[in-house]
């Protein structure tokens, strides 16, 4: 799993949405952040946003302080006017679809967009909600006991590594 060649496909496709009008970026804490950061970077656009879960997951009781990290390290920051505005959501692993649907619970506390596509680096399969990501970096098989982490060098540049989880 080569996170930067997923990467580039990713900044290919939004390339190509960019033509069918104007959006802005959002991205998940901490690996969808990384991503649309670096996408706002290369395609030239003044901000984007950053959408923190921590306090909208189904599972917070069992995160308990491991949600308080992430949520006191990076809050949700929208530089821009959620309503109406077309949203590209970015994550980096898409897997059950708990996630998005928090990412999409804290997104409409700010306000009621036009539109909403998802972008993810990976995507594991696996549902337990019916989410499916408009713009894919890459289908990947992973063992359901193991977690994909994306990490950032010094550089900016992304990896993935497998964790086992308990």
């Amino acid at each position: 799993m080569n996170a930067e060649l997923m990467y580039e496909k990713l900044l290919g496709a939004v390339k190509k949405r960019a033509q069918q009008g104007s959006f802005e970026l959002a991205g998940l804490a901490m690996g969808g952040a990384w991503i649309a950061e670096r996408l706002a970077k290369d395609l030239g656009m003044p901000h984007y946003g950053v959408i923190n879960v921590a306090f909208h997951r189904d599972d917070y009781a069992e995160k308990g302080m491991t949600a308080l990290r992430t949520a006191s390290t990076m809050t949700t920051h929208l530089p821009f006017e959620v309503n109406g505005a077309n949203i590209v959501l970015i994550d980096d692993v898409l897997f059950t679809g708990r996630t998005v649907r928090a990412a999409l619970n804290e997104l409409f506390d700010f306000g009621r967009p036009a539109q909403v596509e998802l972008m993810v680096l990976a995507d594991r399969g696996h549902r337990e909600l019916p989410v499916a990501a408009n713009f894919v970096g890459e289908q990947v098989q992973v063992a359901d006991n193991h977690i994909l982490v994306l990490e950032k060098d010094s550089a900016g540049k992304l990896s993935f590594q497998l964790e086992g989880r308990e």
